[in-house]
């Protein structure tokens, strides 16, 4: 069996043929394929602002920037999450605090962000970053009238989330509109929903943001009239994304429909192929089934506490197997510059027991069983 990783991206002949057209183009760099790139994220998320940038990373960058981020300031952030929000939240002087997450989906909990402030009434929040890990939305109307309740700015990290929608009430939302938040964050990294190699974009209803996002993403240039004069008003990054990493987002957008169709059959498949197998040991998280998800993950929780290995072990075993689960994620408070070395329990528990298994356009039937069979085997012969 070849290998198979818990993600990958999926490029065809059109992807190809637009990104070696754009290599023709006269600027390949802010230029037409940027602006169009940038109008379909708009009009796909039906936000009323939409900005490209080169990472994800970056996109949240600039929008911690955008919203008057300072130091000192109080941030709410899920324990379970890439480092990235973490690190630029640091990198602005502000005060990261961890909120504990649901055991098995590893999101935040709108209970948790509420108790947390009402037992810490002399601190003053000044954003809630939410983020809807393996592309599931979850608790946004809660999160929402947080915010109102409590007077904060919320920003999605929707890296796992492009494509994925929700309801409020019988009222569809995109993730990405800002129906419910302040500034939407997306990555385009390979294992994504769609790819530009590298890159992220940022959605957000607030003209003010978008136009603070627009000229801090390169170097906080303003042109003039005559193109040779220029004036640098404030400090900004050099956080532009390619017209070619942009022509490969324009044809991936494309088959955007395509993509979530596909991991939505690999998921279907996964949940019918664990069915009434060790109920008491593997476990699945439980999404609101009226939301539409983006599917970039395929978690299980498996309890090691009634096998004989645990999760490393147990990963150790399937690599055998030439099957590549991956963490996601490590709880920030485990790494070593992380200052806060508080323990959450339902962190830990989510930790311990859960790992993402492959999900990618291009998995078929045949590979998923093969997964299901491998790691079957491995708990019938490791349980206590």
């Amino acid at each position: 069996m070849k290998k198979l990783s818990y993600g990958k991206h999926y490029i065809d002949q059109t992807d190809i043929n637009l990104v070696k057209k754009s290599l023709n183009s006269e600027i390949i760099t802010n230029g037409l394929y940027l602006k169009g790139f940038e109008k379909k994220i708009k009009l796909f998320t039906k936000s009323k602002f939409s900005l490209a940038c080169n990472s994800g990373t970056a996109a949240l960058h600039l929008s911690l920037i955008a919203m008057g981020v300072k130091p000192k300031d109080n941030i709410l952030m899920p324990t379970i999450n890439f480092v990235a929000a973490y690190n630029m939240c640091k990198l602005l002087g502000a005060n990261p605090i961890f909120i504990d997450v649901d055991p098995l989906t590893g999101q935040i909990l709108p209970e948790n962000v509420s108790n947390f402030i009402k037992k810490n009434k002399n601190i003053k929040i000044k954003l809630l970053i939410t983020m809807f890990l393996g592309g599931y939305p979850e608790n946004i109307k809660k999160f929402s009238q947080l915010k109102k309740k409590f007077n904060f700015l919320i920003l999605e990290d929707s890296c796992h989330a492009f494509g994925a929608s929700y309801f409020v009430g019988k009222k569809k939302y995109m993730m990405g509109s800002c129906a419910h938040s302040d500034i939407s964050t997306f990555s385009f990294h390979p294992v994504k929903s769609i790819t530009t190699g590298e890159g992220g974009a940022v959605t957000t209803n607030n003209k003010l943001y978008f136009n603070k996002m627009n000229l801090l993403r390169s170097h906080g240039i303003i042109r003039e009239k005559n193109y040779w004069h220029y004036d640098i008003k404030n400090p900004g990054h050099n956080y532009r994304i390619s017209d070619i990493n942009c022509a490969l987002g324009t044809t991936q957008i494309k088959k955007i429909n395509f993509f979530l169709n596909q991991r939505k059959k690999i998921y279907k498949n996964y949940i019918h192929l664990f069915k009434n197998i060790f109920p008491n040991i593997i476990l699945f998280p439980k999404y609101d089934k009226k939301n539409e998800p983006s599917f970039h993950l395929f978690l299980i929780n498996i309890n090691f506490k009634k096998l004989k290995i645990n999760k490393d072990q147990f990963i150790k075993e399937l690599n055998k197997k030439n099957i590549f689960p991956q963490f996601h994620y490590i709880p920030l408070y485990k790494f070593s510059y992380v200052s806060n070395k508080s323990k959450f329990q339902d962190s830990e528990n989510y930790f311990n027991n859960t790992i993402s298994l492959p999900i990618y356009v291009g998995l078929t039937i045949k590979e998923q069983i093969y997964i299901v069979k491998n790691l079957t085997k491995i708990v019938s012969l490791n349980v206590k």
